[in-house]
């Protein structure tokens, strides 16, 4: 019994450590994992600028198919837990915006074809704001809002 679990893990071991060393040596590349990072979004000031940034476009349509779950009553802004679920058909990506954030953009996530329209999060919060969900399918941009109180600020204040 105990020879066979040590096989196992001398198993893995070498496995790992293959794989390990193909990635090191650029044989295998997590192409997915290494996108194209959205600089100019995420350092934007203004709700505007972060999804002009983003999108290339800040013209959004409000939605009711858009569901955020955040709590109404944030005690601690430094861990807000946040959901975005929708079932809007075709959606390419999801991102959320913390309106009265130095850089309201908290996040943004692009998914891939036939992946369930569904993110959760924790995000920071400066102070009280509107929590921005906005949702990219089929080219257009969808929107919905919730207003979220933080008691103590998770962004240094």
């Amino acid at each position: 019994m105990t020879d066979m679990k040590r096989r196992i893990f001398l198993r893995g071991t070498l496995t790992t450590g293959a794989i390990g060393m193909a990635v090191s040596a650029g044989l295998i590349t997590p192409r997915m994992v290494l996108a194209a990072w959205p600089k100019t979004a995420f350092d934007a000031t203004s709700v505007d600028g972060a999804v002009n940034s983003l999108f290339g476009s800040t013209t959004l349509t409000g939605s009711n198919k858009i569901k955020i779950k955040a709590p109404d009553i944030a005690e601690n802004g430094a861990v807000v837990p946040i959901s975005i679920e929708t079932d809007i058909e075709g959606v390419e990506s999801i991102s959320i915006i913390a309106e009265k954030n130095a850089t309201p953009l908290t996040s943004s996530f692009v998914l891939g074809k036939g992946t369930e329209a569904f993110i959760a999060t924790r995000i920071k919060m400066a102070k009280t704001s509107s929590v921005i969900a906005v949702v990219k399918a089929g080219g257009k941009l969808y929107s919905t809002g919730k207003e979220v109180k933080v008691t103590i600020g998770g962004c240094g204040g």
